[in-house]
């Protein structure tokens, strides 16, 4: 017989493997010897009282012989003598996703990504971090696997409506993530370990015939009868194929230049800026599991808040326990900050995006009639940000209190941001609404998690690329452009996702209807 437990245990408890099932003979009315094996379900961290406990879902077996996790695997065809092919246009979630959805229906991807392979853009990474010097084509933003790759790669979504999430998590398991990604509430990979999966998605997809090709910036398309007919790259290479995904990330301004040149519709969508702050884990732990330790079988603690002042909507983004404050610069002349996490988020600090939501009426100083008002309004942020740090990508901030305060930092805390920070008014940096609307939103923060609003956690400039500003439309159904029918536009960067299972979800989503268009 099987059947679906439920357990609240203590979190030393949760780890036992007699205790639990000790728990499971208890509820199930049945002797611990009966019980031949369980699977976990679901998992997560129950922290609204006092004491932390851990919820678990656990699949039990008793009185049969218990059988491992159902692992959905899928076989992927030999397409290399497809006559149907399909550009796709940038190598992260997205496009990947898209690359593995043609294989199945038959169907040769050409990827074409205009940055590094993973591991050679690695080696980029070190350079900007200690040298501060900037690969302006290969960078956290661009390169195999994308902006996810080296952005903490945590898998949690609310865009369940958009596609099969567990779909998604299985293959990523199938390519070598850990199968606790199936069951945790939160499910997180780790930005040591996601190079490794996003090489064994490549391996698959040039396997099985499809084409990758690395170091080939898009500069152009050729257009007639409202059709792409080849894409250019600034190599001089020529790629044709029957439709084109645009998988490009919310990083890729150079495409929205070329869409906008092309007279392709673009839009504005509205986006959020702001900051990432940073407080040791060990303070975020005490505040959130109620204790002065937490000990080996809590995992570290995180947050979620958010708070409406005024009319602005100020929320946490991509909060990352244990980890590490990034250079997400493109640009040698501005600066972005991100965070990630290792697999183990064992670094001594937390930090989290803190933003305020901007609509068109904020940017529309930046060109009222221009549908790339976002896109410069963040840029013009993003270069007082790096005018102000003094170049090599040192970031301006502020202690969090000295920012309420409107007051320059004597000193700074230790922080992990690798180029370092400099002391300053960050108030001269971040639009005024912006500014204002964090100060109080801070305060807030504080009373909702006692002990959050404190001088030892610093304000580092500037979060700016939550989500791309501008939304490239597309029918709804068919999911290809309204003006061009053999254009995909899809992922962060036309506007269609949030994170790394969205935009593999929505890559997966146009694959199929440009699919569904080239073979019927």
């Amino acid at each position: 017989m099987q059947k679906q437990v439920q357990l609240t245990m203590l979190p030393h408890e949760a780890y036992d493997d007699v205790l639990i099932k000790k728990s499971i003979a208890l509820v199930s009315g049945v002797l611990p010897e009966k019980i031949s094996g369980y699977h976990t379900v679901k998992r997560s961290v129950d922290a609204r009282g006092k004491q932390p406990f851990i919820v678990q879902t656990l699949q039990v077996f008793i009185d049969e012989p218990y059988s491992k996790r159902k692992v959905i695997r899928l076989d992927f065809p030999d397409v290399s003598k497809s006559e149907k092919k399909v550009i796709v246009v940038g190598a992260g979630p997205a496009g990947l996703f898209a690359a593995l959805k043609c294989i199945e229906l038959g169907i040769k991807p050409l990827v074409l990504e205009r940055g590094k392979e993973v591991r050679a853009r690695r080696r980029d990474l070190a350079v900007l971090n200690k040298e501060g010097v900037i690969d302006p084509e290969s960078n956290y933003c661009f390169g195999e696997g994308g902006a996810g790759t080296y952005s903490d790669g945590k898998l949690y979504t609310r865009s369940t409506k958009r596609g099969d999430v567990n779909r998604i998590l299985n293959l990523m398991v199938q390519f070598g993530a850990e199968e606790n990604i199936l069951y945790d509430a939160h499910p997180h990979i780790g930005t040591n370990k996601l190079p490794h999966i996003i090489t064994k998605i490549r391996q698959q997809v040039i396997s099985c015939g499809g084409e990758f090709f690395f170091e080939r910036k898009v500069v152009d398309f050729v257009i007639a009868n409202a059709r792409i007919k080849s894409v250019k790259t600034a190599d001089g290479g020529i790629f044709e194929g029957d439709a084109v995904i645009l998988a490009t990330g919310h990083s890729a301004r150079d495409i929205f230049h070329l869409l906008q040149r092309k007279k392709i519709l673009v839009a504005f969508k509205p986006f959020a800026l702001g900051v990432r702050i940073e407080h040791p884990q060990a303070l975020i732990d005490s505040i959130q599991y109620h204790c002065s330790q937490r000990g080996g079988f809590l995992p570290p603690a995180s947050y979620s808040l958010v708070e409406q002042v005024k009319s602005k909507g100020v929320f946490s983004f991509c909060m990352c326990p244990g980890g590490i404050i990034a250079i997400a610069s493109t640009n040698n002349n501005e600066l972005v900050v991100n965070g990630w996490s290792p697999s183990k988020r064992n670094n001594p600090f937390a930090n989290s995006g803190m933003v305020v939501s901007i609509d068109e009426k904020e940017v529309a100083a930046f060109g009222k009639y221009d549908e790339l008002k976002g896109m410069y309004f963040q840029q013009s942020v993003e270069q007082k940000a790096f005018s102000s740090g003094g170049g090599k990508f040192v970031a301006p901030a502020q202690r969090m209190a000295d920012f309420v305060d409107n007051k320059i930092s004597s000193s700074l805390p230790d922080c992990s941001y690798l180029p370092g920070t400099r002391s300053s008014s960050l108030k001269e940096i971040l639009p005024g609404f912006v500014h204002d609307s964090l100060r109080q939103a801070f305060i807030a923060f504080g009373k909702k998690m006692k002990g959050y609003y404190t001088n030892d956690a610093v304000v580092v400039a500037t979060e700016s690329r939550t989500s791309s500003p501008v939304r490239i439309p597309r029918e709804a159904g068919a999911l290809c452009h309204p003006q061009i029918k053999n254009l995909y536009p899809c992922g962060e960067g036309a506007g269609y996702a949030g994170g790394i299972v969205s935009a593999a979800m929505d890559g997966e989503n146009v694959a199929a209807q440009a699919g569904r268009a080239i073979l019927k």
